[in-house]
């Protein structure tokens, strides 16, 4: 009998996320991640939980249909996590007329299902709050309602949902090779020691190195041609607003800029075909120059190169849409010889429809054993056990209940932990009770909830992964982290 029902390569949002539906059918899981969860483009996303309206001007109506049924059935699911948001696009007399975007933008709220989010409106922007950061020529936007995600946490509450549903998962394992007989017979170097399993069908989730993986450790041939790059930037606050500007740049991209942790904001993105190694994924300052000028065609405070204070990338697969179906929700494939065991190839796609990728991917496997049918659409995610709408509520819950907390504080643990921040924060009483602090608002007591339940093994999963706190962590924060971690493991 083999160790495992389902072994899985790759610990992305994709990996992930097959991990929590084949476990939640009653499978035996194990997901190998050689990094960190999350570690390549799955926390270098857009941050988008959306039906893509770009894709309205290319007829893809059944697309954005799915795309938003996904994006209601996140807000069920992951309140803390995804979080509705009010989109606005300026009218720029250069490109696309008014009387089209508005047209959109009414299929648009034709599209969507009924989660009672804000339908689209026409603005004056010259009497509008989301006018005060645009230059004076924009008279007229269009808003409506989209959503915006932490890509990096949705990541880590697929992996524990996973986990707590009986699968194994193991960062820092790196398989090495793989047998196919008629069970897959796995070497894996795991966190330094050897180990040989056995696994009924395997799951390929590398991303950009599915390519590497299906060659030198599957040894056969790969159907991805190459890789994509997608790349953006972090600058300062350029506005007071939560809203996020949809601008359309002179080459008909749309490009977008977001809040991004409080005092930030993010610009993107641009897409390029990418060679090279994806561990080493760096933006080109012409990519850097090209959107610093498309905010520049819109905010009245200008960007120059030199304001941009880090870049975001990451790379992924991509094969030829001319002789397979590389649609926006990614590409699946399943390979099975007569006698051989499973292959499943499962890459791309963005944020949006990753539950239901993966939940169609694990029901490519329902001929080979039996398994309970499909669930995720109806479950909440850990944290994630409150109504949508009341996020707010939830804050105002942590602050009475951790009164040293403030609103700002108590919003950042709940974004990150939902319902669970007890389990972060426990029954302290005060600063005092939550050991060392790390900058402004780090704990000792989070850093270790981090390395015990959501398998942080370094300073940069906790900053730049499990949150973002590394855009404001001082030097010597980092250093006292690094120590603080490296004994406590």
């Amino acid at each position: 009998m083999a160790d495992y029902d389902l072994a899985i390569i790759g610990g992305g949002l994709n990996g992930v996320s097959v991990a929590r539906d084949a476990a939640g059918r009653g499978l035996r899981v194990i997901l190998l991640e050689q990094g960190d969860l999350g570690g390549g483009a799955s926390s270098a996303t857009p941050r988008l939980v959306h039906g893509d309206l770009a894709m309205l001007e290319r007829r893809g109506l059944l697309r954005v249909r799915a795309a938003l049924a996904e994006r209601d059935t996140w807000l069920r699911t992951a309140p803390h996590l995804v979080r509705p948001t009010r989109f606005v696009i300026p009218s720029h007399s250069d490109e696309r007329p008014p009387w089209l975007l508005r047209s959109w933008l009414l299929l648009y709220d034709r599209l969507a299902p009924r989660m009672r989010l804000p339908a689209s409106v026409t603005i004056d922007v010259t009497h509008h709050p989301v006018g005060n950061a645009l230059k004076r020529p924009f008279g007229t936007a269009f808003e409506y309602s989209d959503c915006l995600v932490d890509d990096s946490r949705l990541v880590i509450a697929n992996a524990v949902d996973a986990a707590e549903r009986g699968a194994d998962i193991r960062t820092g394992a790196r398989c090495v090779r793989a047998d196919r007989l008629d069970t897959w017979r796995l070497a894996v170097i795991d966190r330094g020691h050897r180990r040989v399993m056995t696994a009924r069908a395997l799951a390929n989730a590398t991303g950009a190195w599915t390519a590497s993986v299906a060659e030198t450790i599957l040894r056969m041939p790969s159907l991805v041609l190459g890789a994509t790059r997608i790349s953006q930037i972090i600058v300062r606050r350029l506005f007071e607003t939560d809203n996020v500007y949809v601008f359309q740049n002179s080459d008909h991209r749309l490009i977008f800029a977001g809040p991004y942790q409080r005092d930030f904001t993010l610009i993107g993105t641009v897409d390029r075909p990418f060679k090279g190694d994806p561990a080493i994924v760096t933006m080109a300052a012409a990519d850097v120059a090209y959107l610093c000028e498309a905010a520049n065609r819109y905010f009245r405070e200008q960007l120059d190169p030199s304001d941009v204070i880090t870049t975001v990338s990451g790379a992924n697969a991509v094969i030829d849409p001319s002789n397979w179906r590389a649609l926006q929700d990614g590409a699946m494939m399943l390979d099975r010889p007569r006698g051989k065991a499973p292959l499943l190839t499962i890459f791309g796609g963005d944020v949006t429809t990753s539950r239901r990728r993966a939940e169609q991917a694990v029901a490519r496997l329902t001929p080979f054993y039996p398994m309970s049918p499909r669930w995720t659409a109806r479950a909440a995610l850990p944290g994630g056990d409150f109504g949508w709408a009341l996020f707010e509520a939830e804050v105002d819950r942590a602050c009475e209940r951790w009164r040293f907390l403030t609103e700002a504080e108590a919003g950042r643990l709940v974004a990150a932990y939902g319902t669970r921040i007890a389990a972060v924060l426990g029954d302290a009483k005060s600063r005092a009770d939550l050991g060392p602090a790390f900058g402004p608002e780090l704990t000792g007591a989070e850093v270790r909830y981090l390395m015990a339940r959501e398998w942080a093994r370094f300073p940069d999963d906790v900053l730049w992964r499990r949150s973002k706190l590394g855009l404001t962590m001082p030097p010597e924060a980092c250093e006292a982290l690094a120590t603080f971690m490296a004994a406590s493991a």
